[in-house]
């Protein structure tokens, strides 16, 4: 069944094909909101709340879109809700920069789709604008266009943000990404 199938039968009041739809993107979304995020309990507050919204707002979602693209844009806004709160409540607190650098690396097992543990330390290194842009492109395969859709951001300024944040990573790792 397609996604527009879904939508039109959860528009019906079917629960069950929500569900679906939940199933076929939870993997994708919660990998996308722990590389965002870096924090597993985050990653799944910020999956449950962006499905809860998406089954909400499905009434004015527009069928001309992907679904899939739909549902990245809330679970984008919700990352960046997350990471504002969070610059809230770190903005307290005095930071340990040397901690934080040889702190070790989220096990690999909750890191789905990022085998180095190097890599993932370093993407969370990043600038959020940068590492979201990076996840978009190489961890999701999105084109610029569907990015562009997504963000709200220009297709230059993502191509801006990958190129930036690609030469970070490579600076990050001592070594050259492809």
């Amino acid at each position: 069944m397609t996604d527009a199938e879904l939508v039109v039968r959860t528009r019906s009041g079917d629960p069950d094909a929500f569900g679906t739809l939940v199933s076929r993107y939870y993997d994708a979304c919660w990998r996308f909101a722990y590389h965002m995020l870096g924090e597993r309990a985050d990653a799944e507050d910020v999956v449950q709340d962006s499905f809860l919204r998406a089954y909400l707002a499905i009434g004015r979602y527009d069928e001309r879109d992907q679904f899939r693209g739909w549902l990245f844009r809330i679970l984008t806004n919700q990352c960046r809700n997350a990471l504002t709160s969070r610059g809230r409540r770190t903005r307290r607190f005095v930071q340990d920069e040397i901690a934080l650098e040889s702190a070790p690396a989220p096990p690999l097992g909750l890191a789905t789709g990022v085998e180095d543990a190097a890599l993932v330390r370093a993407l969370g290194q990043l600038d959020p604008l940068q590492r979201e842009a990076l996840l978009l492109k190489y961890a999701e395969g999105l084109e610029y266009g569907e990015m562009s859709a997504m963000t709200g951001a220009g297709e230059s300024a993502l191509k801006m943000r990958v190129k930036r944040g690609s030469e970070r990573l490579r600076a990050l790792l001592g070594r050259s990404l492809d």
